[in-house]
């Protein structure tokens, strides 16, 4: 109560100047009474005590609304859990099936791949042994060359020999009769 005291003394006070005061020229705390005064007020003539009370019923009409909604909500999303799995499967299910196929297109790409390495490797073998066989070619034609160069030597030998052979004969024959 000794709380009150003090309000009370203020409230005389401005009283008391209000009073004191030409009614001429308002003073600032009588236009502070007087927006007060206007303000408790709104323009259907409802205070704003009233109007506070209003609001905390239109407040928890509201959130009463808000709750059945909510409500109501949940009870249909409950409704929908199964309709939500059998979708839920049936997406499942159809991404299997997705998968099922890109596993078998993957086995489908594997073997190719498989085929066309395997072409690549008997590619690259024949290559190797036509390279090979390649070297071998030419190392043989070498050789024949060679042999037959050899073959020409040998053939002029011969006849190399031979010539010398008939020569050293009709020596032979010569010095035979020179010595007769």
């Amino acid at each position: 109560m000794s709380s009150y005291l003090p309000r009370s003394k203020d409230l005389g006070r401005t009283r008391k100047t209000l009073t004191d005061s030409p009614p001429s020229s308002p003073s600032y705390t009588d236009k502070n009474f007087r927006h007060e005064r206007l303000s408790r007020y709104d323009s259907s003539g409802e205070s704003a005590t009233e109007r506070a009370l209003g609001r905390t019923s239109s407040y928890t009409r509201r959130e009463t609304r808000l709750a059945a909604l909510n409500r109501q909500e949940q009870d249909s999303t409950a409704k929908d859990y199964k309709k939500m799995y059998a979708e839920a499967l049936q997406e499942n299910e159809r991404l299997k099936s997705r998968l099922q196929d890109s596993k078998q297109e993957l086995v489908k790409i594997r073997s190719q791949l498989d085929k066309v390495t395997q072409r690549h490797e008997r590619i690259s073998e024949r290559s190797t042994v036509l390279e090979s066989e390649k070297r071998e070619k030419q190392a043989l034609e070498k050789r024949v060359t060679d042999m037959e160069g050899e073959l020409k030597v040998l053939t002029e030998l011969k006849s190399d020999n031979q010539r010398l052979k008939d020569e050293n004969g009709a020596l032979i024959r010569v010095i035979s009769k020179l010595s007769k």
